[in-house]
């Protein structure tokens, strides 16, 4: 048997837990079938941490979460804790996280099932074969630049500000980050900012470009400002590779990219940390959607993404290639196969449960081993 893994699996809140226990279920199938021995340790963040300890990020989460070699996370948040003061809010303990971990490089990719192409509320022809991977920057920017806050002025009227904030070192790890995965992929990076309005747009134009010349010029660099690419992404996906961009914008454009594939639900993402000295990388998996409280408990939440998350913890962080290839071909299979949960169903489609569609993916590794 393989060396054990240790995973921390974070189910948070809302849809969390259930989309999380069918991802277990895939982790025992994993034990099982491949000789791959996991240490799983459960922990608390967001509104289910409020809840147990009064915060949304225990102090043992980040030390279980550092003696990891990777965490998957659910979703956080929901309208029960909404009215909480801002740093304790559910979402502060998943910023938190990526923050203390140093998690720098989201990895968003947005693919298009074959058997999902008429899914998506674009033509087949638009968003067939579309293979997309956006690295969004996760710890800086306007969701952490300071000064930040809400102000009282003196004649009563009330001021909100926050700050976009980008140094040299920051954006060169990001887009070195973005062309290392162009390389591997097709060989083209389009780097999304505002340039023509913003200082910090001209920084990151001018690094992504002096970092292009220096290190990486096999590579093909293409800059576009986030109102165009926004528009490009819906006109013509296809156009783009890789795409690396601030925390804001990628944050944006990545939830418009999952549209394209026909659901939040199908959207993985991963988000990395810098190397240490042996080469291992702190990392968290947690699919794109959120916590999507109005069908929690129902049973009709799509497992797929979170799934497709932890196949990405086996590629990037526990050099199991395979294995993350294994569950990919699975979940074509089981798209094939008619099988649909709600966000995803279509006309002539069997409409299945959140476990149904686990149990399903399960039976189609054991097909794809046997």
């Amino acid at each position: 048997m393989a060396g054990k893994k240790t995973l921390l699996v974070l189910p948070g809140d809302g849809i969390g837990a259930e989309v999380m226990a069918e991802v277990r279920r895939v982790i025992e199938w994993m034990a099982k079938k491949r000789s791959v021995a996991f240490d799983i340790r459960e922990g608390l963040i967001g509104g289910a941490a409020i809840d147990a300890t009064g915060g949304p990020l225990p102090d043992k989460t980040l030390a279980d979460a550092d003696q990891a070699d990777a965490v998957l996370l659910g979703a956080v948040g929901g309208p029960k804790w909404e009215k909480l003061p801002y740093e304790k809010l559910p979402e502060r303990g998943l910023l938190g996280i990526r923050k203390e971990m140093g998690l720098f490089a989201n990895l968003r990719p947005a693919l298009v099932f074959e058997a999902l192409a008429d899914a998506s509320t674009l033509k087949r022809e638009v968003v067939a074969g579309l293979d997309i991977m956006i690295v969004r920057e996760l710890t800086g920017g306007i969701y952490f630049g300071q000064p930040r806050g809400v102000d009282t002025l003196p004649d009563g009227t009330r001021k909100g500000y926050d700050t976009e904030v980008y140094t040299t070192p920051e954006i060169q790890r990001i887009a070195g980050a973005a062309f290392d995965l162009a390389r591997k992929r097709g060989g083209k990076v389009c780097s999304v900012d505002k340039a023509n309005v913003l200082r910090s747009s001209i920084l990151w134009r001018e690094e992504v470009t002096k970092l292009h010349a220096a290190e990486y010029s096999d590579v093909q660099l293409s800059h576009m400002y986030v109102d165009n690419a926004s528009m490009q992404l819906v006109r013509n996906p296809k156009q783009f590779d890789v795409i690396v961009t601030g925390n804001m914008f990628g944050d944006i454009l990545s939830d418009c990219a999952a549209m394209l594939t026909g659901s939040l639900g199908m959207l993985p993402s991963a988000s990395l940390g810098a190397a240490d000295k042996k080469g291992r990388r702190k990392a968290l998996y947690e699919p794109v959607h959120g916590s999507a409280p109005d069908i929690a408990g129902k049973g009709i939440a799509n497992p797929l993404a979170t799934i497709l998350s932890f196949a990405m913890c086996l590629r990037y962080s526990l050099e199991m290639a395979t294995e993350a290839d294994l569950i990919e071909q699975a979940t074509r299979n089981v798209l094939a196969s008619g099988l649909r949960t709600a966000d995803i169903m279509q006309t002539g489609m069997a409409r299945v449960s959140t476990s149904v569609m686990g149990e399903a993916l399960v039976r189609e590794l054991d097909k794809l081993v046997s």
